[in-house]
């Protein structure tokens, strides 16, 4: 240590501050820059290309501990000069490589997704909003001071995370000058999950959108205990690759005992398996560690970054990926207000004990996503969505998936982001109220890093036909890709279940014209996937649920022939197609398929 005082950390400026400030690192950018520019010195001359600033916890929330947080930006500013200028210097002694200043960005002292009180899982000490004000202001701060790079780094909870690439990617917005990102988790424990409870792959999920210039692992694990979590995340991430652990695993008195030699053949197993492209250190490493790795990587090429199979990555606590050779994905409909009885009557009683038994059900059944709608007259919808949607969190049964947040409220489909740590799909979006509307709200979705439903639905009303359906999909697409920069593997088309057997002529071709915009998105619209809402086709036979779950089982099993990635469905309640009995399923596809003029009538007769 430096061996300073509670006067040194006061300084002048600080002489009668009420609070105790020894312990507060961060506020020695204000008090003691010396100090700090000559650690910077040290690491830099010991080799490092990249050097931290020291802003750990120069948020707002960190030092409200110490009741500094008024100061919070301008410690962030302070402490990114103080590195400049030691980057600075040793440049001006030697140019011969580029070296550069990182931003850090910590974790803060309380989470997101997580409820600090057992007995009320859905509390949250901290919002998303909270957040991301308190982030903005830090990334400012350091981009005034003169960051190369914003690090987000020790991550323990992915939602805090995304709240921090948020506020980076606003501010950069803001400021019209975009820095490069580098974010970095925090594997707990042999469980091989970030405290927040995701896996490597589905944190990997959820952090793409902010299209790091790398991502890895440091902190809480020593090097030889990180290794499979980072050949996990060397395998997957199509960017570079980093690892700064721990000088191995604390003793029972809080101190290192790894020597560098052991660190530093650990880090070799690394580079010999071409893992990483940056390597580093975090607690108990020294300026005679980052001397050794500098000499290491000399003989060594730095990992190839893989090329991204084309995938929509979503993830709840786990990760789950649909591309062009997934089987159908059922998305479970019955957390949805507007469609059970049973799930709106228990959210109205605030029994959510209840109703999330109700999600767990359709989990058990086979759903691999959750669509959750609190869209009705008599609730306050944005707060039971936010609430429901923070106790799925605490059941990991139910979290592992990922959720589809479902309204036709914009406000509510925002609240319903704020809440999630996974790769999320908003239902939905469309050009209903034209095309400003849309590119706004499909710029906050990829903000979040959501993907998107997006409804066949133009100014002038939804598609009813299948040209219609062709080119208001080929239009969204357009400005999707190509003026927003969507994925367009994050694109999920809706092209409009109606019903069928109506008694109204012009409605008999609607399942054809569903199935076959499915063939036309699937072949004209590169990447994107396709949705639906399936129980509408048959709701001429509600209370008939035996033809009811035929027309279901015939008509999916045309439309995903014809390129239906995926629907909202009554999971566990799907009939197969095969096993439909001969009859009814040939007069279920007559009235499907629009084969003859009488089919209506004949499935009546069943």
């Amino acid at each position: 240590g430096l061996g300073l005082t509670e006067e040194d950390y006061r300084g002048d400026r600080f002489a009668d501050h009420p609070s105790d400030l020894k312990g507060n690192n961060e506020l020695l950018a204000l008090t003691q820059p010396q100090a700090l520019k000559d650690i910077h010195l040290k690491y830099l001359r010991a080799g490092s290309d990249i050097i931290e600033t020291n802003t750990f916890t120069a948020n707002r929330v960190s030092q409200a501990d110490y009741g500094t947080e008024a100061f919070s930006r301008e410690i962030n500013r302070e402490a990114a000069r103080v590195a400049r200028a030691a980057v600075d210097e040793v440049m001006a002694e030697d140019n011969s490589k580029p070296r550069f200043v990182a931003g850090a960005i910590g974790p803060t002292t309380r989470a997101a997704s997580l409820s600090p009180d057992v007995n009320d899982p859905g509390y949250r000490s901290i919002t998303f909003d909270e957040l991301v004000d308190d982030y903005s202001d830090s990334v400012r701060g350091l981009m005034e001071g003169g960051a190369d790079i914003i690090l987000i780094e020790t991550i323990f909870d992915v939602l805090n995370s995304k709240a921090a690439i948020y506020a980076a990617l606003s501010v950069f917005e803001e400021t019209g000058k975009e820095l490069p990102i580098m974010i970095s988790g925090t594997i707990t424990d042999a469980s091989g999950r970030l405290l927040s409870g995701q896996t490597v792959e589905a944190f990997w999920a959820s952090i793409r959108h902010a299209k790091p210039l790398s991502v890895g692992f440091n902190c809480a694990l020593g090097a030889s205990e990180l290794r499979p979590y980072m050949e996990d995340i060397s395998r997957i991430a199509d960017c570079y690759v980093s690892s700064y652990p721990n000088r191995g695993l604390p003793n029972e008195f809080g101190e290192y005992d790894e020597t560098v030699a052991q660190m530093v053949e650990a880090m070799k197993d690394y580079l010999d398996n071409s893992l990483v492209n940056i390597i580093g250190g975090c607690c108990g490493t020294t300026p005679e560690h980052i001397r050794e790795f500098t000499e290491l990587v000399k003989a060594y090429t730095p990992r190839a970054i893989p090329e991204a199979k084309r995938v929509c990555r979503l993830s709840g606590l786990e990760p789950f990926n649909i591309d062009e050779d997934s089987l159908f994905v059922n998305i479970g409909e019955r957390t949805n207000v507007t469609g059970s009885a049973k799930f709106a009557r228990l959210i109205r009683e605030e029994n959510y004990e209840e109703a999330l038994n109700v999600a767990l059900q359709q989990v058990n059944n086979g759903a691999q996503v959750i669509d959750v709608n609190m869209d009705e007259g008599m609730l306050d919808s944005k707060a039971a969505m936010v609430r429901f949607l923070n106790l799925i969190a605490s059941e990991p049964d139910i979290s592992r998936v990922p959720v589809m947040v479902d309204s036709s409220k914009w406000e509510i489909i925002e609240a319903g982001l704020k809440c999630l740590q996974g790769k999320s799909i908003v239902n939905s979006i469309s050009l209903k109220a034209g095309e400003e509307e849309f590119k706004t709200q499909a710029k906050i979705c990829l903000r979040h890093g959501a993907a998107v439903v997006v409804m066949a639905f133009d100014e002038t009303g939804q598609a009813d036909t299948l040209q219609r359906k062709q080119d208001i999909c080929k239009r969204s697409y357009d400005i999707l890709v190509n003026e927003v920069g969507f994925p367009p593997e994050d694109i999920i088309f809706d092209p409009n279940v109606f019903a069928v057997a109506t008694g109204i002529d012009e409605h008999n071709n609607y399942a054809v014209d569903f199935i076959e915009a499915c063939a036309y998105i699937k072949k004209e619209l590169p990447g994107a996937l396709t949705s639906g809402g399936i129980s509408n086709v048959s709701f001429s036979f509600r209370g008939n649920n035996t033809v009811r779950e035929a027309i279901h089982g015939v008509f999916l099993y045309h439309a995903i022939k014809a390129g239906l990635r995926m629907g909202i469905v009554n999971a566990g309640q799907l009939a197969i197609y095969e096993e439909i009995p001969e009859a009814l399923r040939e007069r279920v596809e007559d009235v499907i398929l629009n084969r003859r003029d009488d089919a209506t009538e004949r499935l009546l007769e069943v």
